[in-house]
């Protein structure tokens, strides 16, 4: 019997994967959080398939995500990235991931990053009997404009709203499966 997935993740298996065992499944592992902003900020602009291929080797690039290696990351390092051919070498993005780390001490010292994030879910949403489908889902809501807001405010850059609102997707701050996906919590829900 074949599963009814969300319509974007296709036929590819390595979409199919990341859509059934991470998209939308809440994670509030820091160094995750901080790879899934950086993924997302990669993605800006590109598809999301193209960011999932070339993962490990952003992991082997940016030191798995380790923000507090990444601070440290100075010209010669961001020269090197730009030659790596097996990520997105984009300098603004490269820079961007960079300063994030760099801005993550600040962040921390009111708390963990995840509940920085999660301060963020929205509080009443409201959800179609039955889940969304793919016309009815926001491209945004209010509270990733917030979030961007709020960790521009702390230094960080390129997180815009609509890197925000999928890195919440992302990471579970927002179940957005759509209806008939065999994920939607609101598909058991008769209409």
């Amino acid at each position: 019997m074949k599963l009814e997935r969300c319509f974007w993740c296709g036929e590819d298996p390595l979409y199919m994967a990341y859509h059934d065992t991470e998209w939308g499944q809440v994670n509030r592992d820091e160094r995750h959080l901080f790879e899934m902003l950086s993924l997302e900020l990669f993605q800006s602009g590109l598809s999301w398939l193209t960011i999932l291929r070339k993962r490990e080797a952003f992991r082997k690039a940016f030191a798995g995500f380790a923000w507090q290696e990444i601070a440290t990351f100075g010209s010669e390092k961001i020269e090197e990235l730009m030659a790596d051919s097996a990520i997105v070498r984009n300098r603004k993005k490269i820079e961007a991931v960079i300063q994030n780390a760099r801005q993550m001490p600040g962040l921390l010292q009111v708390g963990s990053f995840a509940d920085f994030l999660w301060q963020f879910e929205p509080k009443e949403r409201q959800i179609p009997i039955g889940g969304h489908t793919r016309a009815s889902l926001p491209l945004l809501i209010p509270e990733a404009h917030q979030l961007s807001c709020a960790l521009k405010a702390r230094g960080f850059s390129f997180c815009g709203p609509m890197v925000c609102m999928s890195l919440m997707q992302a990471v579970g701050i927002l179940n957005d499966h759509l209806r008939g996906c065999y994920l939607c919590p609101y598909s058991q829900v008769s209409e």
